[in-house]
């Protein structure tokens, strides 16, 4: 037979067994209904010889869970925002409450989900169920979601859990992160020039995600940022506190002033401003409501471009965790199911999608609406500018696996995110914030290392990751930032001062994961120029092999490109040592 002969033949035993294998499936003759929902499916490898350099895998659609109620197994309560991060667990669930065919129910899980915007209401539940708990251990436990990057600042409650007798937990799976829904929205001349955002405000629910995009912004960008949302500074990045996420779009929709006091290098004039908001960080509904109702601004930074900085991470307290640890593991398992479910097929992501709506409660936004935004989807505003809308994934085992650092070494993703924020956070609001709970007393990987030995060997769906090719330039610049990582004299070697600035810059990096990163290396203008031009070559590769040499995993090939510019475009005199010091630097930029 020829070689084009066994490619058909193969794809069509292929597509034989795939479809009798989900006729089979769907009619229970051969799984069970509690079998397709209690364990991690294996994945079916098409050859590679049908076509491409690499296996497809393909998830066998699951039965759909019904609409009658569970009304069995572990109680849980589940609070959750309206974000679509959440899909995997939506149809997991099969409802607002467990239903009869669902993964959870499969699993043995009873859950309720319940909508909660309201993050300090999330933090007083929390310390109310183990007050609860305390008195009656048969009480439902409490689980919240909230945005990965915010936790650090969400931990301010752990005094209130210790005097509680318990403390903050981490259920070690996450079931989706944000992808380009939270986001920056401003003026478009931000996009090209950072710096247009100087004396501009920004609304938003202070110290959570959305406000974490624009301070990561602020930061790799070089622009001062005010933390006081009681005064106005011409000089800086300023911003409005919003009560949620929906109240900050509509602060910038109607064009509310607020009074601020006006300050010029940290200290009050005497005098007062009045300002508006000139651009929002939010998330879906958010954005569209922006677009809608009023337009005029575009997406200067998303999730989309911080890639790492928003998984969906839900919290418990170490009282409910510790005495449930079969019911933590088949809430994983359960989760980990419907994650490839919804990855894998329209049908199961269409469902997921009705069950979001049912949920969230807002009668004028549909399963459809929440659909179409979880995708992402491009859209003319109310004034014609074109706006990229929503964008949220799901998760599976696998993308679990390397957000914790589980795959084969990897790099542990969420504790880069969570450092980062919480170094961001305890130093620009000290009093709000003075410390955060470190994460190794939170998270606790053992149930995730338990599953990932338990399927071992057996074929799993992939978790997604991104290519990047060695030869493909930065084409729009997301943030362009010097780092002072400091060399010994004329040489290429880090001085050990180095190492701190070296681990913030590996963090950032890592948050923006889907951002290619340009590593230019600069000198001042000792020396021949030919000697320069091949010192700052050797110092900006320096940088990239360090970061490549720490984690192949977050900096794979082609991810880490260098240039080398010598003594050119400097930034300050060469006619001083101090001058020359900033010359001597680093730049790094982020872009796609």
């Amino acid at each position: 037979m020829t070689t084009r002969g066994k490619i058909v033949l193969g794809a069509i035993l292929f597509a034989l067994l795939y479809f009798g294998l989900n006729k089979l499936i769907a009619s229970n003759k051969f799984f069970k209904k509690a079998d397709t929902q209690s364990v991690l499916l294996s994945s079916i490898e098409l050859p590679a010889s049908t076509g491409g350099s690499r296996a497809t895998l393909v998830v066998p659609l699951a039965p759909l869970p019904g609409t009658t109620l569970a009304e069995s197994g572990t109680p849980i309560v589940w609070e959750v925002m309206a974000w679509n991060s959440q899909m995997a667990g939506m149809l997991a669930n099969g409802g607002p409450r467990t239903t009869q065919g669902s993964a959870l129910a499969a699993n043995g899980v009873d859950m309720q989900i319940t909508r909660q915007d309201d993050v300090s209401k999330m933090q007083a539940d929390l310390v109310k169920n183990a007050l609860d708990l305390q008195s009656n251990p048969a009480t439902p436990g409490l689980i919240v979601s909230i945005m990965g990057d915010g936790l650090p600042a969400f931990s301010a409650v752990q005094g209130e859990l210790q005097k509680a007798g318990t403390q903050l937990q981490i259920i070690p799976y996450s079931v989706g992160k944000s992808f380009g829904e939270d986001k920056l929205m401003g003026p478009k001349e931000w996009l090209d020039n950072p710096k247009a955002a100087l004396g501009h405000t920004v609304a938003c629910y202070l110290r959570d995600g959305d406000h974490n995009i624009a301070l990561k912004w602020c930061a790799d960008n070089g622009l001062k940022v005010n933390p006081d949302e009681t005064t106005y500074d011409p000089e800086a990045v300023n911003f409005m506190a919003a009560s949620d996420f929906l109240v900050a779009a509509e602060k910038y929709i109607t064009g509310q002033p607020e009074s601020r006091q006006k300050v010029v290098n940290g200290r009050r004039t005497g005098t007062t401003q009045d300002v508006t908001a000139d651009a929002v960080a939010t998330w879906t509904p958010g954005d569209v409501n922006i677009a809608k109702q009023k337009g005029g601004l575009v997406n200067i930074v998303s999730t989309k471009d911080y890639s790492n900085q928003m998984p969906n991470i839900m919290v418990t307290t170490k009282r409910w965790y510790d005495a449930h640890p079969k019911a933590v593991k088949a809430l994983i398992t359960a989760l980990a199911v419907a994650g490839d479910q919804v990855k894998s097929h329209p049908e199961a992501l269409a469902r997921a999608a009705d069950i979001s709506a049912q949920v969230y409660g807002d009668k004028d936004k549909p399963g459809a609406y929440w659909l179409k935004y979880y995708k992402g989807t491009t859209e003319a505003d109310r004034t014609g500018q074109v706006v990229e809308l929503g964008g949220s994934k799901a998760f599976n085992f696998s993308d679990n696996l390397t957000l914790f650092g589980l795959d084969n070494g990897g790099t542990n993703i969420y504790a880069a995110v969570y450092k980062t924020f919480g170094d961001v956070q305890s130093h620009l609001y000290p009093k709000e914030l003075p410390s955060y709970v470190p994460l190794a007393q939170m998270l606790d990987l053992t149930p995730l290392r338990e599953l990932q030995k338990q399927y071992a060997g057996k074929t799993l769906a992939p978790a997604e990751t991104q290519q990047f090719a060695a030869d493909d330039e930065i084409r729009r610049s997301v943030s362009k930032r010097a780092w002072n990582i400091e060399f010994n004299t004329g040489q290429s070697t880090f001085t050990p001062a180095a190492q701190r600035e070296l681990m913030q810059l590996f963090d950032d990096l890592v948050v923006a994961g889907r951002l290619k990163v340009a590593v230019h290396g600069y000198t001042d203008n000792t020396g021949l120029p030919t000697a320069n031009q091949q010192l700052s070559e050797a110092r900006a590769e320096a940088v990239a092999h360090w970061l490549e040499a720490r984690s192949h995993s977050a900096f794979p090939q082609g991810r880490v490109q260098v240039y080398a510019h010598g003594a050119a475009e400097p930034v300050a005199s060469n006619a001083t040592e101090a001058g020359k010091a900033q010359n001597r630097r680093v730049e790094v930029v982020l872009g796609n």
